[in-house]
């Protein structure tokens, strides 16, 4: 069915058209004084760091050629013409892999713990002390703030050389990034279940127990899942300081200049993350598709 519409007089249209072409040259002005301020900012801070494309456009080759170099064995053939003398120490870097994932998960769970603890007396619509949420919200930043490699090698001093100060870094820095994102979701719930329950005279751990932690349990989940992702590759970093895992090994090789070990422990890192993290996404995808059909 066709409708006819009616166009007003052209001394009404008139004004509108004016007002919109005014409206839309006022947006355009907007974009291009904001995309302007973006380049200043972005020439600023490229002086301020000393980025220098030549420099890069000069020297890109000996990144592409140390590649290169760690495609080939120390005979010149290409890895993968001789895979039994390129992964000769799979046993032991297996090993030391599996020793960077459980360092990642354990690490994990320490942190999610004490950043579910830390987040309700953080959050405002929960606590309604500001100093004890101040207090909280100042640990939580410090313990963020500090790279968890700092933490690694602070702890490395004090216990020595293993998996013990991975852990103990990775979960003070897991526990200040989860604690961020765990406050920001228990602001945003419903707040009606919390006052029911303190008005039928609930404690304050019984209105965050049964009021808002049902509400928030998946993204708690699901962020520490994704927290557990990031862990996996930071765990071989920290062992850079001989915090425990693989990391330890894999900068050996790089210092020593041994490209085809670096190759294949890079390898096996890349292949465990990637599965580790299709595994986890798919769990998370999964908790989060149960809490929208709930």
């Amino acid at each position: 069915m066709t409708r006819l519409v009616s166009m007003p007089p052209a001394a009404q249209l008139a004004p509108l058209l004016t007002a919109y072409s005014q409206a839309a040259a006022a947006k355009r002005r907007q974009l291009v004084l904001g995309l302007a301020l973006v380049a200043i900012a972005l020439a600023i801070s490229a002086v301020g760091a000393e980025v220098r494309p030549v420099t890069l456009w000069n020297k890109i080759g000996n990144f592409t050629s140390y590649f290169d170099r760690l495609l080939k064995l120390d005979s010149g053939m290409r890895v993968w013409t001789d895979p039994q003398e390129w992964f000769w120490g799979l046993a032991r870097w297996s090993r030391l892999l599996g020793e960077t994932a459980l360092i990642a998960y354990i690490a994990t769970l320490t942190g999610a713990f004490a950043a579910f603890i830390c987040a309700a007396p953080a959050s405002r619509n929960l606590m309604r002390y500001a100093p004890v949420r101040f207090t909280v919200r100042r640990v939580l930043e410090f313990c963020r703030s500090v790279p968890d490699i700092v933490f690694a090698m602070i702890f490395v001093a004090a216990f020595g050389l293993g998996a013990l100060p991975g852990v103990l870094a990775m979960a003070l820095h897991t526990s200040g990034a989860l604690g961020k994102l765990f406050t920001e979701v228990l602001e945003n719930i419903d707040m009606r279940p919390v006052e029911g329950i303190a008005a039928t005279g609930g404690s304050w751990l019984a209105q965050v127990r049964f009021a808002a932690t049902p509400q928030v349990l998946s993204n708690l989940v699901s962020y520490t899942l994704l927290r557990f992702e990031v862990n996996v590759r930071g765990a071989t970093v920290i062992g850079f300081v001989g915090a425990g895992g693989i990391g330890q090994d894999l900068i050996t090789a790089i210092r020593k200049f041994y490209y085809s070990d670096v190759s294949a422990m890079l390898l096996m890192i890349i292949g465990t993350v990637m599965v580790i993290d299709m595994l986890s996404g798919s769990l998370r995808h999964r908790l989060l598709a149960m809490e929208t059909a709930s």
